[in-house]
Formats: C-alpha cells, structure tokens, sequence
C-alpha cells in the first residue's frame, strides 16, 4: 500500500507541467484555514467518513502547530445545516444524508480542536465564504495570503480555494493536507488548482517558509 509521502510524490509529478506558479508566504499576512474536519468526515462513525481523513490528519496537526507557534491565525469551518428547508438548498436533496447543525457530527475532531480564541465558521455550502463572515474575519485580521486544508479537496476546499482567488487572497493549497473519497477526484482537483488558481505544495514547504 502506498503511504501519503509515495502518492503525494507521484501526485506532484502529475502535476508538474499546470503547477509552475510561485510565489513566497506573506508570513505576517497569512493564516491557516481548516475546512470541515469535524466528526462528520473525520470520525469513523461519522456521517459521511473520509478514511483519507486520517492519513491528511498529522500534517494538518504539523501546520496547526506551526502557524500557533508563529502567532498565525488558525481558522476552522464546520460545515452543517439547521434543516433541509431553512438552509439545505441543493446540497440536500443532491446528497443522501447531511449533518445537523448543534450535533456531534458538526464539532471539531478533538485531535485539532480549537483553541478558545480561534474561531470556527458555520457554512451551508462548499465555499467558506458563501454566506459566512470569513471575509470579514481575514479582512479584520490582514490576511493576504491563505493556506488551505481539510476535506474533501474536490468539493468544500476546491470551492474556498476558487472563491478566495476571486476574492484576491493568495492561496496556498496543500496537497498533503487535503483529502477527499478517492486518489481520481484528488488528482483531477490538484490539476485544477494549480492550473489557474494556487500553487499547490506540501505541508513542509509551508513550515519551512513560516521560518
């Protein structure tokens, strides 16, 4: 079986000829976006489980870590509905289940959970920004430069990752610190983004550049 640092090498290399953007992290204007790794995804007996979850998980605890160390904003989302009615539009009935605001599903895995000054942003939809105050919180904050991570790369990350390019922040996408439901959906959207939205690195390259 392949480990994360074998496919993300391969994953790199398929990539090679989209992924010739660069640009350095703006350290003093960058913050670290978490999307949706609640107990939903995360948890084995979640909703909607992501066994690649877990493979993503240390790098994510790497740069958590890292960007705290660094006084660096860490920003969290949790994706959840109220009802299918009040906010679940196409997202529900395109999907079988969903995951109830307030409950279980929505919190936080508890190996990354929040510290009590980091904030957690409730969304409705893939993107981060559609209907939310992170553009409030990153305009509040100086945010330039953000660095994306979470699930699933091909959904909730791909969409924050395309609207904060359009939104004109630099976005770093990490490759190993993304997953979704399967290497084909991972690799189509690393193709993408690097195409014409973000550089697409790893985690280490990241630390290294937060110094």
């Amino acid at each position: 079986m392949s480990t994360l640092e074998d496919k993300t090498a391969t994953w790199l290399k398929e990539i090679a000829p989209y992924n010739i953007r660069r640009f350095p992290l703006r350290r003093d204007n960058c913050a670290l976006l978490i999307i949706d790794m609640q107990n939903y995804f995360v948890a084995e007996d979640g909703g909607m489980f992501i066994p690649a979850s877990h493979e993503i998980l240390p790098n994510i605890i790497k740069l958590q870590q890292a960007f705290r160390g660094k006084n660096r904003p860490v920003i969290f989302t949790s994706h959840s509905h109220y009802s299918p009615e009040l906010d679940g539009g196409n997202l529900t009935w395109w999907w079988d289940s969903y995951c109830e605001a307030g409950s279980y599903g929505a919190e936080i895995y508890p190996d990354i959970k929040p510290l009590e000054n980091e904030r957690v942003v409730h969304k409705h939809r893939y993107s981060a920004f559609e209907g939310t105050d992170l553009q409030i919180i990153l305009h509040s904050l100086g945010i330039t430069d953000l660095v994306i991570t979470g699930v699933m790369t091909n959904l909730c990350c791909e969409t924050s990752a395309r609207d904060a390019f359009n939104k004109d922040y630099r976005v770093q996408f990490i490759c190993d610190a993304v997953a979704t439901a399967n290497d084909d959906m991972h690799l189509a959207t690393l193709k993408n983004i690097s195409f014409g939205f973000a550089p697409v690195v790893t985690a280490i390259e990241v630390i290294e550049h937060l110094g």
